[in-house]
């Protein structure tokens, strides 16, 4: 008569070794437990452009989490109050693209703030970038913005805010913005719903950050649009906006589901 312990013995050991061997085999109800790997960027280069009247610093924080992510960047640096939107364009854009061309980037993506992006959308317009990436803007006056219409006359802007901003208006011939065609690459837009500027948001007609309204930073084409509570002068400081530009960089479109947004 068989052993039925022995026979038992060798079930449950070739049991053991089925259910280790499904662990490790792939496309088994076990893989979808092991984690998936990290998203790291290979030779991706992001291009930072700071708004009006600022410097590369306000964009610093973005850059550092940028590297700690494995993306190398140029923080660019550009003096907005001595040249136009035209010149400007093209000596911050060429510098961002010569620095990471320099680190044999063969994806170069852009992330501005205010006039960066209208900086962007005017270089794309005369040029073409072979290794162009996804581009996200935050706050840009995509429509111009009415601050400029509603204050720029007043004596005194121009020389205080530069060339730039009488370019920035919503209409009339000096408008850049207006002249700007439809988007066609990759582009995300994050719009700021707060504002530490009650004059000018109480001046400005529609829902804004305190420099520009929500519906002007909008632009036909783009791909993906989000908004978030924080104000045009430090959206670019926040963890929020941070994890959904490299959302964006990674996947082409922001993570709507996200709600643990620092207010």
């Amino acid at each position: 008569m068989a052993d039925t312990r022995t026979d038992s013995g060798a079930t449950l050991a070739r049991t053991l070794l089925m259910a280790c061997l499904m662990t490790w085999l792939p496309g088994t109800a076990w893989s979808a437990d092991v984690p998936i790997p990290e998203y790291k960027p290979a030779n991706e280069c992001v291009v930072l452009l700071h708004g009006l009247s600022r410097t590369d610093f306000s964009m610093g924080k973005m850059a550092n989490v940028l590297s700690e992510r494995g993306y190398a960047n140029s923080n660019v640096h550009y003096n907005s109050r001595e040249h136009n939107i035209e010149e400007l364009a093209a000596l911050a854009i060429n510098q961002g693209l010569q620095h990471c061309r320099a680190l044999d980037a063969q994806r170069i993506h852009f992330v501005t703030h205010s006039l960066g992006g209208i900086l962007v959308r005017y270089y794309l317009q005369h040029n073409e970038v072979a290794e162009l990436g996804r581009v996200v803007m935050l706050a840009p006056p995509n429509h111009g913005s009415q601050i400029i219409d509603i204050f720029g006359d007043i004596p005194g802007f121009e020389l205080f805010s530069g060339e730039p901003a009488s370019q920035l208006g919503t209409r009339g011939p000096e408008s850049v913005p207006a002249k700007l065609p439809p988007v066609d690459f990759e582009l995300g837009v994050i719009a700021g719903t707060r504002s530490i500027s009650p004059i000018f948001s109480f001046a400005l007609p529609d829902r804004d950050d305190g420099k520009v309204t929500v519906e002007s930073t909008k632009v036909d084409g783009m791909r993906d649009f989000i908004e978030m509570p924080f104000n045009h002068t430090f959206i670019m400081r926040s963890n929020a906006v941070i994890e959904q530009v490299i959302h964006f960089l990674q996947n082409g479109t922001f993570d709507h589901s996200a709600t643990n947004q620092e207010m």
